[in-house]
């Protein structure tokens, strides 16, 4: 269900689990911020839900004491404030239900952090079964003989015909889930839908996915890895911009202020190197083009800084669980000379970006003397950026 598709009064806020320890993969860094393609766990979990056209708002309920870790975890990610954590899972729900009650939600999906990989369809599927339930979630059948042992002795066999594995987001009328879990407090339930279960209300049940497995262990995390690997393809976006000199004495090129015998002129700062960049990573996501997210004739662009704009794009390619490998910007001019000045642009980029300055490239070269930059009349650049993103099908479902 899309937000075109849902009705106006249905606000649908998630709340992201990672108040947990986390350590039962055997290391001292809680498995949340533990890395699968170079990107935190967490984040990979909340730019999933981010990025679903049909959520309205998410927010993540963490250990206070860890709140720098989830902080740096979702740099640049609309998360809003950490909502702190209970002793137990219990409590971590309730106080994330009462956080979110300011934004008036209709629905909420509660997802453990712990699961990285969302499909956009599983979300589909638990908002639609919302439509006629006060509950929903995805699972998937079992497989294998399920035995009941004791003493390591085989005590019953199970009849698996009508078992399943529970995954989240579960996805809750938000009155019905607050009030059960109010009502029911600590009760040590392993998921929210048992909650709703206790008070005798209906809970759906959809298809899940076999991406949603929670990762516990290190042979969990290793095959996260692997399918993170494979569903990952690589897009690159080019840009080209022209700034003309003005009056002034300085311009600025990749984020760094050069003395010059003239200014670049233009609506903001007039930095042609980082509104090529800007433009090449919006090509890279398919997301139009600079103009079309910061039109020249918005007066609040005035004077800008272009690292705004380079900023805003990175956030764009993170929403879409996307990843900068590798950034080149070639500038085009006879002056000022940029040698002198390469390795503090290639640094600004990479602080804008939060990237490493060995994934940045920038070059200078002139046109002999021919056209307007031979005729030192401005300054063009070119710049290429190379992203890597979840895969999509055809008709631009995520697959991640």
């Amino acid at each position: 269900m899309t937000n075109s598709e849902k009705p106006d009064e249905m606000r649908v806020v998630a709340l992201v689990m990672a108040a947990g320890s986390g350590r039962r993969l055997g290391g001292s860094t809680p498995k949340q911020f533990l890395k699968i393609g170079g990107i935190p766990i967490l984040r990979h979990a909340a730019t999933a839900l981010l990025s679903h056209p049909g959520i309205d708002a998410v927010r993540v309920v963490a250990d206070p004491e860890q709140a720098a870790a989830v902080a740096e975890a979702l740099n640049g990610l609309a998360t809003g404030d950490i909502i702190p954590g209970g002793a137990e899972r219990d409590q971590s729900v309730r106080n994330g239900l009462d956080g979110v009650r300011d934004l008036s939600p209709v629905v909420v999906l509660i997802h453990d952090a712990a699961r990285p990989f969302v499909p956009y369809a599983v979300i589909d599927r638990v908002l639609t079964a919302l439509e006629t339930h006060a509950g929903a979630i995805p699972a998937l059948p079992v497989a294998d003989t399920i035995k009941r042992a004791g003493g390591g002795l085989i005590k019953e066999t199970v009849p698996r015909q009508d078992l399943v594995r529970a995954q989240t987001p579960q996805a809750f009328r938000y009155q019905a889930i607050a009030e059960a879990h109010a009502t029911l407090g600590d009760a040590g339930l392993t998921d929210d839908a048992g909650a709703l279960e206790s008070m005798g209300l209906d809970v759906a049940i959809v298809d899940g996915d076999p991406s949603l497995q929670k990762i516990t262990t290190s042979e969990d995390l290793r095959v996260a890895s692997r399918l993170h690997s494979q569903t990952l393809e690589t897009r690159v976006g080019t840009g080209f911009d022209v700034h003309r000199f003005g009056p002034g004495d300085s311009v600025i090129l990749c984020g760094v202020p050069i003395p010059h015998t003239r200014a670049l002129a233009g609506h903001s700062d007039a930095d042609v190197g980082l509104h090529a960049l800007t433009d090449a990573l919006l090509g890279a996501i398919g997301d139009g083009d600079i103009g079309a997210h910061f039109p020249p004739s918005d007066p609040k662009w005035k004077g800008a800084d272009s690292a705004l704009f380079l900023e805003e794009a990175a956030t764009l390619v993170a929403n879409r669980q996307g990843t900068i490998v590798h950034v080149d910007v070639t500038l085009i001019c006879e002056r000022p000379k940029v040698g002198p000045h390469r390795d503090a642009m290639r640094q600004r980029i990479a602080d804008i970006l939060s990237i490493s300055p060995s994934r940045v490239s920038v070059k200078a070269t002139t046109t002999e003397r021919l056209g307007f930059p031979g005729r030192e009349e401005g300054i063009a650049a070119q710049a290429a950026a190379t992203v890597r993103l979840p895969s999509q099908d055809d008709d631009g479902e995520n697959n991640g």
